[in-house]
């Protein structure tokens, strides 16, 4: 009887041994993905096309609109690099047309030009103007059309370190289980009150603490794309709510919905960019103290 006793002691102290080594792996394996993952984040947003170099958000009227650091500009931006007349868009018929003044250095790429058709309508893709280190391109928003400026030696993606984070905790790393949607149009509201429907493939379910939760989804790129909010917004987190991204699901519908990968949209950077605010099924009534916090280094 003695024996049989030690056995099964030996065997369960096997596998707590067992469990504890899986569990300690998995540790290590998630806070090295983590790791990665905030330096990804870190290299996005100081990247050229990051949102840390925004400097300017100028919406166009109809006809000519005059860009350049002089007041008597319609579009003023004053900065080193910017001539006091560096030309102008043309905004006719949905098409916006850049002129620029004489010996003002503008390209594309890496060709000067004096004029250029910048937009003829959202399929297509704008072409980006260099000034020195000064970058815009057309943007459309609904019915507005304006101009994106950025500053590639900006002071704020010199001095930027990453965002207060919620420490990593690999309980936020959650099952979910996606479930598809009769109805695949989801309304999305941006900062500037616009309003547009959105396809949505369904919404993924998860528990936290027992009780069952959802999030509808988008679809961007090869990812399923969540705007959600929470009880942390306005109290440690950007008051408008944050940004995931998940896998798609696995044949059976599984996929992971990992909370530390929670994080600001770019408003919370710049008061430069138009964002996308949670629908009202995505905000849910609990405190998700994981991801990035609050930003305010952009907005003040």
């Amino acid at each position: 009887m003695l024996h049989h006793k030690s056995v099964r002691l030996l065997f369960l102290l096997v596998i707590v041994l067992f469990a504890s080594h899986t569990f300690a792996q998995s540790t290590k394996s998630f806070q090295q993905d983590m790791n990665e993952w905030k330096q990804k984040r870190i290299n996005a947003l100081k990247d050229a096309n990051g949102w840390l170099n925004l400097t300017g958000l100028y919406w166009l009227k109809p006809g000519k609109n005059n860009f350049g650091s002089d007041d008597s500009n319609e579009l003023v931006y004053q900065h080193p690099e910017m001539p006091k007349n560096a030309g102008y868009f043309n905004l006719e018929n949905h098409q916006v047309n850049w002129v620029s003044e004489e010996n003002v250095k503008t390209k594309i790429k890496d060709s000067l030009i004096t004029e250029a058709l910048l937009y003829e309508d959202e399929k297509h893709s704008a072409p980006l103007l260099a000034l020195g280190n000064l970058r815009w391109n057309i943007i459309q928003r609904d019915d507005k059309i304006g101009i994106r400026l950025r500053d590639l030696n900006s002071a704020v993606v010199k001095s930027f370190k990453g965002c207060e984070r919620y420490k990593d905790d690999i309980a936020w790393r959650l099952n979910a289980r996606f479930e598809k949607k009769t109805e695949n149009k989801l309304a999305i509201t941006n900062v500037l009150g616009q309003t547009n429907e959105q396809a949505s493939p369904g919404k993924l379910i998860f528990t936290i603490a027992g009780k069952e939760f959802q999030l509808d989804a988008l679809v961007e790129g090869n990812e399923l794309f969540i705007l959600f909010g929470d009880a942390t917004n306005g109290k440690g987190t950007y008051p408008a709510g944050r940004f995931l991204y998940a896998d798609m699901p696995d044949a059976n519908g599984n996929t992971i919905i990992d909370f530390n990968k929670a994080f600001n949209p770019p408003c919370a950077f710049t008061i430069y960019a138009t964002c996308p605010l949670p629908p009202k099924q995505n905000i849910l009534p609990i405190a998700i103290t994981a991801g990035e916090k609050d930003h305010h280094g952009g907005r003040r």
